[in-house]
């Protein structure tokens, strides 16, 4: 079974809720704008009945190169990660 890319994505709620893909898209364009901006502001965005996307801070660590062997010090970073709503668990599983 294939995934579902996002013309189809788009053109099935088109159809499902009456409005244009244009303005599907626009929507789904100013939903992602504004995940990424709240992210980035307070450190998550909650998308009810889906989860919530958070930044997470990673502490350096040690790590191997698979190639060599040789041991490497990884830096400190901040990362996003998705956590799926209990709900939509439930929904899918």
């Amino acid at each position: 079974m294939a995934k579902m890319t996002k013309a189809q994505m788009l053109t099935a709620l088109a159809e499902k809720t009456g409005y244009t893909k244009k303005e599907v898209a626009s929507f789904m364009d100013t939903l992602a704008e504004m995940a990424y901006s709240e992210v980035k502001k307070n450190g998550e965005f909650i998308l009810p009945g889906f989860g919530k996307l958070i930044k997470a801070h990673r502490k350096a660590r040690m790590g191997v190169n698979p190639a060599t062997g040789e041991k490497i010090s990884i830096p400190a970073k901040t990362v996003t990660k998705f956590r799926l709503a209990k709900a939509a668990k439930e929904a899918v599983l």
